[in-house]
């Protein structure tokens, strides 16, 4: 589908009007933490008893309620007050309403959401709930309208993107559920569909089983700036590492956990820290805001952590010869931003809708997607399962219900034992590789069969004392998972850390999710260093060849060997890789493992030809920059920061950055000659000791809050930085001890307590 002129035109009234009033708009008004708690609104909320919420420092919460119910309500409460704007903003992405906060430049974007129809099961979701869920979701969406009816003053989002007051819904709930859970593969077609319709099919024949053997299979588009486009890429995007240690590997006799979740960097943080008690509920974790439970942390007698599975949960398929007759055809209305109602047909055939009809995921073929998703499961219910589990026995059998999106799950007992699952519903294909992005109708075959965690790999108490996953393959199993991974570096590194027979502390797991070594780029430094003149004659030149010879692949801000290295990479890579080629080998993951390839099948003389004429230009640049976190930068950014004059004040100042694309300590980036910002990497970080219910520690990139001028917006990146964590304690006198703002939700009519 076309973007018609009548569309751009009218995106660009609206979007002078959105600029107008961004700079009409005043700077966010600064406000205390005492501020902040005070636009809670404590009174009339819809709860059975009292509930008393403590906050500590850095606004984090711990809830106390006499009953379950009651605790929903109060963590519904926390999260619409403390990201009312970001999740709201979220919802309306679920339904494809972009078109309503940006005028007619979203209608094309609302095509392609409404397509993918990621609520379609919610209906059998809700049907499927049993009683005890249904009440505890019921409460947390009760407690988010709480704040959205009853709250008062509304976050700058409100205005500037047009939304109205809307009232949560179940429905709502579970839908945005769905778009959280969105598959990682959609991010590929996104990146890898528009290559293969301009690439000739023998080039895209050739290329594509080089993009599936960058990591073999594993067995068991919108700008950037454009805020629709960046709020999908967030949700596709994921990462990140997770560690559980066994006992008798663990210093304090306890098995530990260790997790670092990496998505896109921006503000607000894509998690918040929150730790609750009541009948059935007492633990602490991270959650994503807007969803009612834990996906990371502990409670009494067991934590648990997870990564991305990178699952290949959809496949696409070439409906092209199918007749229009067998196509159904459904009609919805698009309100638009300052501009007329309109209409959109959309298609779907039995093997999916349509997708090739928006504009995400357009071709010349006509091409139906299906996934996983479509189906019906319950994460809602497998992750509350997971909160109130004592054992293995039932934490995994919580997860039984899990299904979208795939995940590896790590798990630490209060035995001393550990194990790592993957979590998951998925079709059972065949073990051969597929030919093309596009399969032809023949392949839906493999969906007849539906596999669920236990069909695929398990690790459980394994002799070397630890599990870890960086989202790499998985191993063993009898069908693939999907097939495009993280590159084993990550991994490897996890495993040389965490092995041998050393016991192992909580401060060895804080070194190890800030480690930065990136040795398997010395492969391709070695490789470089081959083509370089033993002599150059400009003295930049040979600073250079030696800063990279003496380079340990580590990845620290002040190094000058990774900013030596990555300099001369990007350089090299500019002079002989197609730009085609160079975007889809970051799309799946495997940047410099495919240029290896590339440059070694070269003549010497071509690859010493391109690294000369690229040396200079690096020399230049590693004098100017010196070191790899100059040149390397974090600048976290909000949704509302690339508006004109008002944006600046939703943003973080830049920092010098940490890691690269391929070490513990992720911060992703492009191949860049120049200053650039990681847009992609660790985000937040947890670690438990299971011998102490108080040792519990966390920190964000960014802070709790999503209220920009607050004073806890941005008061965990200096602990960030500064490889510091907060503690989040489980002991009641902890509790009491460390989080002294008190804010008490009343029902209506209920006496307020003497204090």
């Amino acid at each position: 589908m076309k973007w018609g002129w009548s569309h751009l035109l009218g995106g660009i009234g609206v979007a002078a009007v959105v600029l107008g009033k961004a700079a009409c708009s005043r700077k966010p008004k600064s406000r205390s933490l005492q501020q902040r708690l005070a636009m809670l609104p404590c009174t009339g909320a819809p709860v059975a008893d009292a509930v008393t919420i403590r906050w500590n420092e850095h606004q984090i919460p711990f809830i106390e309620a006499s009953s379950d119910n009651d605790l929903m309500v109060a963590l519904g409460v926390v999260h619409a007050h403390l990201r009312l704007g970001q999740i709201e903003l979220m919802r309306r992405i679920a339904y494809g309403r972009v078109a309503e906060m940006i005028g007619p430049l979203g209608i094309e974007v609302d095509r392609s959401l409404r397509l993918f129809d990621v609520g379609r099961a919610v209906p059998q979701m809700l049907a499927a709930l049993s009683s005890e869920d249904r009440q505890l979701a019921e409460s947390f969406v009760a407690g988010i309208n709480h704040v959205l009816l009853d709250g008062g003053e509304k976050p700058p989002e409100f205005k500037l993107l047009n939304m109205r007051v809307e009232p949560w819904t179940l429905t709502d709930l579970l839908t945005f559920g769905r778009l959280a859970s969105a598959d990682i593969g959609w991010l590929v077609w996104l990146r890898l569909l528009p290559l293969r319709e301009r690439l000739a099919p023998d080039v895209w024949a050739a290329l594509w089983p080089r993009l599936l053997a960058g990591e073999m299979p594993a067995t068991a588009a919108a700008s950037e700036r454009d805020l629709a486009g960046r709020a999908i890429t967030a949700m596709l995007r994921s990462g990140s590492n997770s560690a559980a240690i066994a006992a008798h590997r663990s210093r304090s006799g306890a098995a530990m956990i260790a997790s670092d979740p990496h998505l896109p960097l921006s503000l607000p943080n894509a998690w918040l820290i929150a730790g609750m008690h009541s009948p059935g509920f007492h633990c602490v974790g991270l959650m994503m805001p807007g969803l009612p439970f834990l996906l990371l942390g502990r409670n009494r007698w067991i934590a648990w952590g997870g990564t991305s599975l990178h699952a290949q949960g959809s496949d696409l398929f070439d409906v092209s010869d199918v007749p229009s007759a067998a196509m159904r055809e459904r009609t919805e209305t698009v309100h638009v931003r300052g501009a007329r109602t309109r209409r959109l047909r959309l298609r779907e055939s039995e093997f999916g809708p349509i997708v090739s009809d928006g504009a995400l995921l357009s071709s010349g073929q006509t091409l139906a997607m299906r996934w996983v998703g479509h189906r019906p499961s319950s994460e809602l219910s497998a992750m509350l399962g997971v909160a109130r589990a004592r054992d293995w026995d039932s934490w995994s059998q919580a997860l039984r219900s899990y299904g979208v999106s795939g995940a590896n799950l790590v798990f630490a007992g209060s035995d001393g034992r550990v194990a790592h699952v993957l979590a998951a519903h998925l079709p059972r294909r065949p073990l051969q590789p597929p030919t093309d992005l596009v399969l032809p109708t023949q392949a839906a075959s493999h969906w007849e069969q539906i596999a669920d965690i236990t069909a695929m790999p398990l690790r459980f108490d394994p002799p070397e004392g630890f599990v870890a996953s960086a989202n790499e393959p998985p191993r063993g199993g009898d069908f693939p998972v999907g097939y495009f991974f993280a590159p084993p570096d990550r991994a490897e590194r996890l495993a040389t850390l965490l092995g041998g027979d050393k016991l192992l502390d909580v401060d060895d797991l804080r070194r190890l999710q800030r480690d930065v070594a990136g040795s398997g780029s010395l492969r391709m430094r070695d490789l470089l260093l081959t083509a370089l003149p033993l002599l150059p004659r400009a003295a930049a030149s040979q600073r250079l060849r030696e800063v990279l010879r003496q380079w340990n692949g580590d990845y620290a801000a002040d190094s000058a060997g990774a900013l030596a290295f990555e300099l001369l990479l990007a350089g090299v890579a500019k002079r002989l890789s197609n730009k085609r080629y160079l975007g889809a080998y970051q799309t799946v993951w495997m940047t410099q493992r495919l240029l290896r390839q590339d440059f070694a099948a070269l003549p010497d003389a071509v690859l010493r030809r391109a690294v000369e004429r690229a040396l200079p230009a690096a020399a230049r640049q590693l004098g100017r920059y010196a070191r790899w976190g100059a040149m390397h930068r974090i600048r976290l950014k909000h949704p509302l920061g690339y508006l004109p004059g008002l944006g600046r004040f939703f943003n973080a100042p830049p920092f010098a950055a940490e890691g690269g694309n391929n070490t513990v300590h992720k911060s992703g980036h492009s191949l860049s000659g120049g200053e650039h910002e990681a847009s992609f990497g660790s985000c937040a970080r947890h670690i438990s000791d299971l011998s102490d219910l108080d040792a519990n520690d966390f920190v964000l990139l960014g802070g709790q809050d999503g209220w920009a001028g607050s004073a806890n917006y941005l008061d965990q990146a200096a602990l960030w930085q500064r490889g510091d964590y907060i503690r989040v304690p489980m002991r009641p006198e902890s509790v009491r001890a460390a989080f002294t703002h008190i804010t008490v939700l009343q029902a209506a009519l209920m006496p307020v307590p003497a204090p």
